[in-house]
């Protein structure tokens, strides 16, 4: 073999270790890190949120991935915890990732917002309560607790309910429900209803009775008790022993089977909770129709079925999955941001998304009805139309 021939052959070789290492690279998996409650008082959430980022993941991969390289949700579990969820995120954001999904908490997410530097990463929080900054790189899931009360209002005045009374936890969830309780309620449309009674229960109290006795002396016609979990399970239970039962909005996240699996027995006859449009029957758009069925038919092949914990993963985490997917895999924090800010007509499991008009959620009042649970089906059914008017009969 000549000089120039071993040289041309060595040049091939080359040529192919290359191509075959760039091969290589294309087939690693793309990692979304996502930090979770898996353990701990509101674990019900966390392993809920898991079972639908597993099913989003099968599909993606069973439809090309992100660019050919496989999708991998790589989940670190916060215990619950806000101070371990720092801990979580401060690594991955030392480590450079581009997004962080979760966590799960709204103490947590309001603990890492200020750690996104001027380059990320994206924080897509799994929990609803929250200002995110407009235009910053915190994106809430859902809908915010300012537009779930005013449904809610208007579904209490339009069914005749002018005395609340509230209990909430006093974690940050709690805190921001009471707030935008007592805003929409000062809206001039609701000047016929008045808060009777304001109580708070902490996250660890074991009983809730004398704060429920309290509520009941006050005689209202309807009741807010906002709190998640075993928490929500304790006002509940307090509830039920001092003898007060009235229809009664809880957080949307307790709208899981998994909870009322454990705490059925406590439950109010009457439940409710300002949730999404999955449970409407009186969706007719056919993207959304398609989108829900998309997640029905995922969630089938892990043996779930769609619920408000199901949903608030899901839409977030496939929104991010469709911009990468646009973008490509090497998509900075900055351009995923850019991408998200000024997505319009994008359609999920929650109906059409506008990032202009509902800043950081894509989503707002026209994206909620009033659903009640409905304690012989296991399941939520609604009770308004969108925007909170009562179906009649409901």
């Amino acid at each position: 073999m000549t000089y120039v021939r071993r040289l041309c052959a060595a040049a091939l070789v080359a040529i192919g270790l290359a191509g075959l290492g760039s091969a290589a690279r294309a087939a690693d998996p793309y990692e979304i890190n996502a930090i979770l409650s898996m353990t701990g008082r509101i674990a019900f959430i966390g392993s809920t949120d898991q079972q639908a980022l597993k099913a989003l993941e099968a599909l993606v991969n069973r439809t090309g991935g992100i660019r050919g390289r496989p999708l991998s949700f790589v989940i670190s579990d916060d215990q619950s915890d806000p101070k371990t969820a720092v801990a979580l995120a401060q690594n991955l954001i030392g480590k450079g990732v581009p997004i962080i999904l979760g966590p799960v908490a709204p103490d947590s997410c309001a603990a890492i917002a200020p750690m996104l530097g001027a380059d990320g990463p994206l924080l897509y929080c799994l929990a609803n309560a929250g200002n995110p900054t407009p235009g910053g790189y915190e994106f809430l899931t859902l809908f915010p607790y300012e537009s779930q009360f005013v449904v809610t209002a208007r579904y209490f005045r339009e069914r005749g309910f002018h005395r609340i009374a509230s209990i909430v936890a006093n974690d940050a969830g709690g805190q921001n429900a009471e707030r935008a309780l007592l805003a929409a309620l000062d809206l001039p449309e609701n000047k016929s209803i008045q808060v009777v009674a304001r109580e708070h229960v902490g996250t660890t109290d074991l009983s809730a009775d004398a704060e429920m006795s309290r509520i009941k002396a006050s005689n209202p016609d309807a009741m807010l008790a906002w709190a998640s979990g075993g928490t929500a399970g304790t006002l509940f239970r307090s509830a039920r022993d001092v003898g007060l039962d009235l229809p009664t909005v809880t957080s949307p996240g307790n709208l899981n089977a998994a909870f009322f699996k454990q705490y059925g027995t406590v439950l109010p006859a009457n439940l409710l909770f300002a949730a999404v449009p999955y449970y409407s029957d009186a969706i007719t758009d056919p993207a959304t129709k398609t989108a829900i069925a998309t997640l029905t038919n995922a969630l089938a092949t892990v043996g779930a079925k769609p619920d408000m914990i199901e949903i608030s993963a899901w839409d977030p985490a496939l929104v991010l999955v469709d911009a990468l997917r646009k973008l490509g895999p090497e998509a900075s924090a900055a351009k995923l941001r850019a991408y998200l800010l000024n997505l319009r007509g994008w359609v999920g499991a929650n109906g059409p998304y506008n990032f202009r008009a509902n800043p950081q959620r894509g989503i707002g009042e026209g994206n909620i009805v009033m659903v009640r649970f409905d304690a012989g089906r296991g399941a939520g059914v609604a009770v308004s139309k969108p925007g909170g008017a009562p179906l009649p009969g409901r």
